[in-house]
């Protein structure tokens, strides 16, 4: 507000600091926008059965403040489901942490964690906050939580327990509010057995267990996850590649991928960068991924996902063949030595773009 009659100095300060504080709130929504993009749901791209799955347990367990165990293969993007437990909780204008238990030796570990008091040990020049200290209020991501030495381990159940700590070198109790999300891809439970996980902090950290599936466990995802990796690297190095040949999909849907999506993310930032054409083809794949006589193979040997089904592995042949033959269903079935009768009752039975 202004009092009349109106200084014109004023009046252009008072606009000045409205515009300001207007283009800062927007910032602050375009902000907050882009990390809901990237970390929440929208950052988890699939629509297979496990993902749906996977969709639903993060949308329960989300809004409460229960510990979360997330298993899953090296790869497969269980920080990412941290991310969304986060931002689709009451916490989420709050901080979020990530922290590798498995980067640091044990001394650092407990520095990084609790944080130190001046001169607890060589180097500690001043005081320094831990991640429990600075993820007050917000949420604390422990990754490979199977990594963490035994004498931390007991430090960790003593704070998730009592919601507080010391400082090394300190003497002065810390409270904290601090949800806790572990993630692994060991077993745990055989850890426990061998005596090289405790117990009792795994049942602190796994009231609620949230599986992450590996990519080959949801093949019928590949199709998207492919297009939105082939749109993000575009954007990040200036290319403009138009689109995958449907012989490169069949290849990468029978490919097993050891390194899941983590592995599928990286070649496409390879085949981005380094592909000349307008399009990816089967020949921009490495050696590894290959498609032969219309059967997928890696490394020369006929493979497919583990768990596939005999009826399964039939479709994705005939699959694989219609797009050698380039939709000839004839040919198709000729290559497959059926009768086409009995190849067209098949490929009703086929979902095919």
């Amino acid at each position: 507000y202004l009092n009349k009659p109106v200084n014109t100095k004023e009046l252009r300060e008072v606009a000045k600091k409205a515009l300001e504080k207007q283009g800062l709130t927007r910032d602050n929504i375009e902000l907050r926008k882009s990390v809901d993009e990237k970390f929440g749901f929208e950052s988890i791209i699939g629509n297979s059965k496990p993902i749906k799955d996977l969709f639903k347990m993060v949308r329960q367990v989300a809004p409460t403040s229960a510990s979360v165990l997330i298993t899953g293969p090296s790869g497969s993007g269980k920080e990412l489901i941290a991310h969304a437990l986060h931002n689709n909780s009451p916490r989420k204008e709050h901080p979020f942490f990530a922290f590798n238990c498995g980067a640091l030796t044990e001394s650092l570990i407990e520095s990084e964690l609790f944080g130190h008091e001046r001169g607890a040990f060589t180097g500690a020049i001043s005081d320094r906050k831990g991640y429990f200290q600075l993820a007050d209020s917000g949420t604390l991501f422990l990754d490979e939580i199977g990594d963490m030495p035994l004498h931390t381990q007991v430090k960790l159940l003593r704070v998730l327990e009592n919601r507080s700590f010391f400082r090394v070198g300190g003497s002065k109790k810390i409270e904290v509010d601090v949800r806790v999300i572990a993630a692994t891809n060991r077993d745990l439970e055989e850890m426990i057995k061998k005596g090289e996980f405790r117990e009792d902090l795994f049942y602190r950290l796994n009231v609620i267990c949230v599986k992450v599936p590996s990519l080959s466990d949801r093949i019928e995802d590949i199709p998207l996850l492919a297009e939105a990796f082939l749109e993000e690297f575009n954007k990040r190095h200036g290319k403009n590649i138009s689109g995958i040949s449907v012989e490169v999909i069949a290849a990468l849907k029978a490919y097993a991928w050891p390194g899941n999506i983590r592995e599928l993310r990286n070649l496409f930032e390879n085949l981005v960068v380094t592909t000349a054409g307008e399009a990816i083809e089967l020949s921009d794949l490495p050696e590894q991924i290959s498609v032969q006589d219309g059967v997928m193979s890696t490394r020369g040997r006929v493979r497919f996902p583990d768990g596939m089904t005999i009826d399964e592995i039939e479709n994705e042949v005939i699959r694989v063949t219609l797009v050698r033959t380039e939709g000839n269903k004839k040919q198709a079935a000729e290559k497959l030595g059926m009768s086409l009768r009995t190849f067209h009752r098949k490929v009703k039975n086929i979902k095919l773009d």
